[in-house]
């Protein structure tokens, strides 16, 4: 038996049975892959996958509870990792946090700043995307920490904690109509084409309810996941934008008014996940706490423990 067997396994699992997936991910071949499982599979006597000729279509009722353990066993193999360095006095390393183009463009640039300030020798690397693929990088190890608004707590094996409020404003040109009625309602958001978010991004789920909920019907003409984009649409006079409120900046995005929409939309939260089980570096901890300081090392480690609750 050996870990690149059980990564095999586990990145099968993960990847819908596509060994050619599986071999990309774990740069080799995909004979190479499935010699790999064979091999577990007659060392354990007992069959992992089911079968359509060649093809993986799917874990057998063993290997279900097989891959709970590989999971585990992974997971610790990558904790002795960080541990050692940990140990070893080393404050070198590269911190990977997976999130969402706002997020990264907004909140974090002066948590990064100061980040770096505190540890020079720690090498970010920043990835954004959705927020179901930042969970699936946090789940696989391919990032320490993700951070977005929808979505992180929904997974049971990642651990998840609040870390600030904020809600959404209404964006127009300087002139618009909209500008005259106080308060906005959501009618009269409705009489004009609007431009925001793409579903599951950035609080989107409370526009859609929000305007469900009411019964009023809308034109949504453009979404985008990057509020500056969203923006730059707006300014066109292509339609009205949602946007979150630490998107606007009244000093750069010139010709353009916020008006405040906290009284149309459900608040969101910011979530910031780790995989559940994971060892953390001290510098990791250390991040944490600048992003959300009512979040303690101590709030954290109680929860990455596995018989805490599945949500801070």
């Amino acid at each position: 038996m050996n870990f690149q067997q059980l990564r095999s396994i586990r990145e099968a699992a993960r990847r819908g049975y596509n060994l050619t997936e599986v071999a990309n991910a774990l740069f080799t071949s995909q004979p190479g892959v499935s010699r790999q499982i064979r091999e577990l599979e007659d060392e354990l006597g007992v069959v992992i996958f089911e079968r359509n000729g060649k093809r993986l279509t799917g874990l057998t009722d063993p290997g279900k509870g097989i891959l709970k353990i590989i999971d585990r066993l992974l997971v610790e193999a990558e904790n002795l990792q960080q541990a050692s360095m940990e140990y070893a006095g080393q404050n070198s390393g590269t911190l990977t946090i997976a999130a969402t183009h706002t997020q990264a463009r907004y909140a974090l640039p002066k948590v990064v700043q100061s980040f770096r300030n505190d540890f020079p020798d720690v090498r970010i690397a920043l990835q954004q995307s959705a927020p179901d693929h930042i969970a699936e990088w946090v789940l696989s190890g391919k990032a320490d920490i993700g951070i977005a608004t929808e979505g992180l707590s929904q997974f049971p094996d990642l651990v998840s904690f609040p870390c600030y409020r904020w809600s959404h404003l209404i964006v127009v040109p300087d002139g618009h109509p909209l500008l005259n009625c106080s308060p906005i309602r959501l009618e009269d958001l409705a009489g004009y084409p609007l431009i925001t978010y793409d579903v599951g991004f950035t609080g989107r789920g409370h526009i859609d309810a929000a305007f469900a909920k009411a019964g009023v019907r809308t034109d949504i003409v453009l979404t985008a996941m990057d509020s500056d984009v969203i923006k730059q649409y707006v300014s066109l006079g292509m339609g009205v934008g949602i946007v979150a409120s630490m998107a606007f900046d009244h000093g750069r995005d010139k010709g353009l008014r916020a008006v405040e929409a906290s009284h149309l939309f459900a608040p969101n939260v910011t979530r910031l996940a780790v995989r559940r089980g994971a060892y953390l570096r001290a510098y990791a901890y250390h991040f944490i706490e600048q992003f959300a300081p009512d979040v303690s090392r101590a709030d954290i480690e109680r929860a990455l423990d596995a018989d805490a609750p599945r949500e801070a």
